[in-house]
């Protein structure tokens, strides 16, 4: 094999603290490839853009463009490029993570994979668990959707996001998290929805006191790298890197679970109050969505809904 002269430089970034399991898996695959390859790469961070003057939604263009080589990001920004993308933002799709992590490990997420690839200079490797989101907000508790009439809510920047919370009464805002955080903390926002640890980690919980475990989306965040770049590495480094990223996908999602506990903790001893909805309450929500979920198969076709495994 040639000599190589320089190391290949891999940047790595996302949207979030380094104590996250998302940073934290991110230095997973950096030091499991350093590991292996030595001083023929040059592994660099950067735990959040938003902290470099950048919103959380800019990852995808700096990935795109080549200067940071990898990144993640909740699918659902990708829903105006990606149409096919809008079937997993669909309310109450999935029941519980086993079912969600099979359909994004199984055919469905590699169907996802390829739309993505089709539109934009990615490499999808992996999906990291974002997870089931739940909404809070300043008002009062809420248990039906008539609970939510007339609420500012903000959503992630997607059609179906935003027409699942009409249905729910809401006054639903497609942004950017970042401008999110701050219509939070300046009071001008009622409501988001998030999972707990999100919730937690970007300090919602200490302006918002009712908290409800709707569970009505599971999100994923795929990891994608810049395509030119990673096409142009040695096979070795490529397989490499695709290993690197599934073993990390793992190690996440366990992090994941543990951040949930911890987040919901964090939460109660705020002061806050958490709603877990009955039954009767949690069907009050799927009923809502009904004429979206129908509105669903004739957009997205019956073949989507046959990926999603059975719960």
């Amino acid at each position: 094999m040639p000599v190589q002269s320089t190391p290949i430089k891999i940047t790595m970034a996302g949207y979030g603290p380094a104590n996250t399991g998302f940073s934290k898996s991110l230095k997973l695959i950096g030091n499991t490839l350093e590991t292996r390859f030595g001083d023929r790469i040059a592994v660099d961070y950067i735990w959040n853009i938003m902290d470099h003057g950048h919103k959380a939604e800019d990852i995808l263009t700096l990935v795109e463009s080549g200067e940071i080589t990898l990144g993640y990001q909740s699918s659902s920004y990708l829903t105006d490029r990606v149409p096919e993308l809008g079937f997993v933002d669909l309310p109450f799709l999935f029941v519980n993570n086993a079912q969600a992590r099979g359909a994004m490990d199984g055919e469905l997420g590699r169907f996802l994979a390829q739309k993505v690839e089709d539109r934009v200079g990615y490499r999808i490797l992996g999906w990291f668990e974002n997870g089931f989101r739940h909404i809070s907000n300043k008002l009062r508790p809420i248990h039906v959707p008539a609970d939510m009439k007339g609420m500012k809510i903000r959503v992630l920047p997607s059609e179906i996001q935003r027409r699942t919370f009409e249905l729910l009464g809401a006054q639903a805002m497609r942004m950017d998290l970042t401008e999110a955080i701050k219509m939070v903390v300046a009071g001008t926002l009622d409501a988001q929805e998030n999972p707990l640890a999100n919730t937690v980690t970007y300090g919602v919980h200490n302006f918002h006191k009712y908290h409800t475990l709707t569970s009505h989306f599971y999100i994923s965040r795929p990891i994608f790298l810049h395509r030119a770049s990673f096409d142009a590495w040695p096979a070795d480094l490529q397989q490499a890197m695709r290993e690197a990223v599934t073993e990390a996908v793992g190690f996440q999602r366990q992090l994941a679970v543990e951040e949930n506990t911890q987040s919901r903790q964090a939460i109660e001893a705020a002061g806050c109050e958490i709603v877990e909805l009955t039954p009767a309450e949690h069907d009050a929500f799927v009923a809502a969505v009904q004429p979206l979920l129908g509105e669903a198969r004739g957009m997205y076709g019956e073949a989507m809904f046959k990926m999603v495994p059975k719960a």
